[in-house]
């Protein structure tokens, strides 16, 4: 049984995987797929990559490819979603900011440097025509708990994150969520290393193939729903709202939209 890494964020993106890990659908074809939750994101799976530590990362497609072109030695081998990441810029909950506007000059937390929350700070920064040198200021904060506790002790000012993700915060009134800053491009790739890439391929095919019959057909699986809001700790409404707005993709990603990245 050939033993294969693979990383990704625990979020509700990804439980296509948890499914066809769960019916055993790789073991079927001779794959033991470890997958390995990143609560730091994307920094950290490239990081994760770079080191040995995963072979696959199903990862943000703006950090793998700042990444690659910083020396990340791995491909990417296809799109994951192919509907923007809606990020949503939150502040604490008795914050006095209550405007992007507000928030120019003010400090971001991050989960850490080359991660998607550092890269969409600038993002959201270009959209408002704030200067780049001296309108952004950063604080890492490692992962989403530290952004509750670096948002509520005033260590940083606002925090960019999946909206549907930090739902619950919000709805706990520990977060505030100002606005929406959606990805000018797909949200996530599947992303491989390339040393593991050259002798591994025919594995690699073997589970894209299984991933993308279960995305394929994801909406239509019986209460799909219920069960991401059960896992996620998610309102049914709000989940019913984020399929509404995510379409998988089966597909290599194009040449424009990496040049656009």
């Amino acid at each position: 049984m050939k033993l294969i890494n693979i990383g990704g964020v625990p979020e509700h993106f990804n439980l296509a995987w948890y499914l066809t890990l769960k019916n055993g659908e790789y073991k079927d074809e001779g794959i033991n797929l470890r997958w390995k939750d990143y609560f730091g994101g994307t920094g950290a799976m490239n990081k994760g990559l770079r080191e040995g530590e995963i072979d696959m990362a199903v990862i943000l497609t703006e950090g793998i490819i700042k990444d690659i072109i910083e020396g990340n030695p791995s491909k990417i081998v296809q799109t994951f979603v192919q509907s923007p990441l809606i990020w949503g810029i939150h502040v604490a909950h008795n914050s006095a900011y209550n405007t992007i506007e507000d928030l120019k000059g003010t400090k971001a937390a991050i989960s850490r440097f080359g991660s998607g929350s550092h890269l969409m700070a600038f993002i959201n920064a270009q959209k408002n025509n704030w200067n780049l040198e001296e309108d952004l200021n950063f604080e890492v904060i490692k992962n989403l708990d530290g952004a509750v506790e670096g948002l509520s002790n005033g260590i940083a000012d606002y925090f960019m994150w999946e909206k549907f993700t930090t739902k619950p915060i919000v709805d706990d009134g520990v977060f505030r969520r100002i606005a929406d800053c959606p990805t000018p491009w797909p949200c996530f790739v599947i992303a491989v290393n390339s040393e593991f890439l050259k002798s591994n391929e025919a594995d690699v095919k073997t589970i894209l193939n299984i991933i993308n019959n279960t995305t394929k057909d994801f909406k239509h699986i019986p209460s799909i729903d219920v069960t991401i809001a059960n896992r996620y700790d998610q309102k049914l409404e709000d989940v019913q709202e984020w399929l509404s707005l995510t379409e998988w993709s089966q597909h290599i990603i194009n040449e424009e939209t990496i040049l656009t990245v």
